[in-house]
């Protein structure tokens, strides 16, 4: 390590230029890697699994019941309405499983049609099926006694409404002829959340022990599946003071976790969409992820989240009571911060994945939701954020756009060293480090404002792909889903062409092409580089970027894009200010001539020099003979 730090201590100025070229580098290579070997192998699983539900199962060869429609199972039994102004679905009277809800609010695509609302349950033996189910396991004395279980078949209590609304209760009950009875009252609230009250008396002779349980099970994985590294999908809980999250591929390697707490809550989430069960918040639970493989071929295997609550003495006469909760819905930041302040749940808005930088991500996130709600437009909102981050940027990007002012200035200098030295690149390094010391100009001050918004950047990218509140967030013109790509195309002049690309060439739609040219606009603005390798990456860096963003979310092109151009107008004005010549189509002929120079000639460090100049300083202060102090004379008494 020790030629990594100058003789100060500090790192070279050219090592902290690498590490910051390996930050971009490794950043496009993860871009790459996303965008042309994950996302190809995640369109093969999706096609892969449409035709398995679309194809007839194996379960009907192996003599198990095969997937059938999904309104067929519902049509099959008897069932109560379910509604409240954000979720709607049934509650069959057999099993009493929550298995059909969908949103009122949300729809797949941006159609807002009848048949295209969000499924959040499915009943199973359907395809994505994905369900709630709460019930009783047997304890000490309950050997052999009957529970109730998904074939139950209740009925409604006298007092019982026959619809599920918010501020309704419907009571089922049901007796299993051996001096047990069992009710079970279910209400919902005006959002996401439904309460189950679960009863035993027991009219028996003996005392009974019984276990509550609740379960969320999804066979398979969900209909809208991302599968990308950037948000979590699968089973997650908040679990004592840990949050737990396992990956559908990491429960499948370890297909049992099993966690004792006084307090928490478990489920399955989706991006967008989540199913938890809330269990009683002041008692030991044993909260548990399971997978199940599938038994058969083309089946698809099971993952479930449950909790188990201590166990229930019944003695005989007696009535016992306990109480769960269901969340099932969208994962709207505000309405999971209130149920985690009325319900005292810890924190149940985790299950958005705001990520390791939640503390930049959240944030950012509030202070959009905020201006949002002000000018009514999350694109607007988005435009008034990034003029509040150049603003805080702004004394990094004046000095920053001062010293690249500068070294435009001093253009024909470094034009004329080139020439004087030719190849001699010591000598070169040596002069242009002078150069730089009598001009006060530093070659680094660029990356500091792009070191800073980086981690910006990607925080907005997490906001745009985590949050339900971007999700078909419409801005003007032909953006109608912030958090989707661009959706024209430059290939057939952005829709004026009737012609639709084949997939396999790149979807480069407007506002990236406008990113492309305030990029390039600043590429031109800057001085000629002084590395070869630098001077293909400079060039080379606006194509690239745009490749890679026009896939993102618009909202983050749009971000980038306005960014770029109020960098373009606080640099032309400091330059003007500075009586810099400014050329936004054409290279003056000083540099053009340096920019070929570069390109002939050696690559020269002139930051590394510095370094050098003081690690020399240092060794000659090291070396230097000591000269003994002259000896005092004594004075004479």
């Amino acid at each position: 390590m020790d030629g990594f730090n100058s003789p100060d201590g500090k790192m070279h100025p050219q090592d902290r230029r690498n590490m910051f070229l390996f930050a971009v580098l490794s950043i496009l290579v993860w871009f790459s890697y996303d965008h042309f070997i994950l996302q190809p192998k995640l369109d093969a699983m999706k096609a892969a699994q449409a035709r398995a539900a679309s194809l007839p199962s194996m379960e009907t060869a192996m003599g198990v019941e095969a997937e059938r429609p999904r309104d067929t199972i519902i049509a099959e039994s008897t069932r109560i309405p379910v509604k409240n102004d954000r979720i709607f679905g049934t509650l069959s009277l057999t099993g009493a499983r929550i298995d059909d809800l969908s949103l009122a609010d949300h729809y797949k695509t941006l159609e807002e049609t009848p048949d295209n609302h969000v499924v959040l349950m499915t009943p199973a033996g359907a395809a994505f099926s994905k369900y709630a189910e709460f019930g009783w396991l047997p304890g000490a004395g309950a050997e052999g006694v009957k529970l109730p279980d998904s074939k139950t078949v209740w009925r409604f209590a006298e007092d019982s409404a026959r619809e599920l609304t918010a501020g309704a209760t419907v009571k089922l009950a049901w007796d299993n002829g051996q001096g047990l009875s069992f009710t079970r009252t279910i209400s919902l609230d005006d959002n996401y959340v439904f309460t189950l009250t679960q009863g035993v008396t027991n009219k028996g002779g003996k005392d009974v022990s019984l276990y509550p349980y609740g379960l969320v099970a999804q066979r398979g994985l969900p209909e809208e599946y991302y599968g990308v590294a950037t948000v979590h999908e699968g089973p997650i809980g908040y679990i004592g003071r840990d949050l737990v999250e396992h990956s559908y591929k990491k429960i499948a390697k370890e297909p049992r976790d099993e966690r004792t707490a006084g307090s928490g809550w478990i489920g399955i989430t989706e991006k967008y969409w989540f199913a938890a069960l809330i269990p009683p918040q002041d008692e030991e639970t044993k909260f548990r992820f399971l997978y199940t493989a599938p038994e058969y071929k083309d089946q698809a295997p099971l993952y479930q989240s449950d909790t188990v609550g201590a166990a229930r003495t019944v003695a005989a006469g007696e009535t016992v009571t306990t109480t769960q909760r269901l969340f099932a819905g969208a994962k709207d930041i505000s309405v999971l911060k209130d149920y985690e302040t009325n319900l005292g749940v810890k924190h149940f808005d985790l299950a958005v994945d705001f990520g390791l930088w939640y503390f930049l991500t959240k944030p950012l996130f509030y202070v959009l939701d905020f201006l949002a709600h002000h000018v009514g437009n999350f694109g607007i909102a988005i435009i008034i954020l990034t003029v509040m981050v150049r603003f805080l940027v702004f004394p990094l990007a004046n000095t920053s756009f001062r010293s690249f002012a500068k070294m435009k200035k001093v253009a024909p200098e470094m034009k004329e060293l080139r020439e004087k030295y030719g190849y001699d690149k010591v000598e070169l390094q040596q002069a242009l480090v002078k150069l730089y010391e009598r001009e006060k100009v530093n070659p680094m001050a660029g990356c500091f404002p792009i070191l800073i918004q980086i981690p910006i950047f990607f925080a907005l990218f997490k906001v745009f792909s985590v949050t339900i509140e971007m999700r078909h967030a419409p801005f003007f013109g032909w953006i109608h889903d912030l958090s989707s790509k661009d959706p024209t195309n430059f290939l057939n002049l952005f829709g004026l062409i009737p012609w639709t690309p084949p997939a396999f060439l790149p979807v480069i739609g407007a506002w990236p092409c406008l990113m492309l040219f305030f990029m390039i606009l600043q590429k031109q603005m800057n001085p000629p580089p002084q590395d070869k390798a630098q001077a293909i990456m400079i060039n080379v860096m606006p194509f690239f970027i745009t490749f890679i963003l026009a896939k993102f979310a618009a909202g983050l092109v749009i971000y980038w894009t306005f960014s770029n151009a109020l960098s373009i107008v606080q640099q032309y004005i400091i330059m003007r200010s500075l009586g810099v010549e400014v050329s936004f189509f054409r290279r003056p002929k000083v540099e053009k001539e340096l920019e070929k120079q570069v390109a002939e000639g050696p690559s020269v460090h002139p930051e590394l020099v510095v370094a050098e100049h003081q690690a020399e300083h240092a060794l000659e202060d090291a070396v230097k003979p000591i000269t003994p102090p002259k000896p005092r004379r004594k004075k004479k008494k």
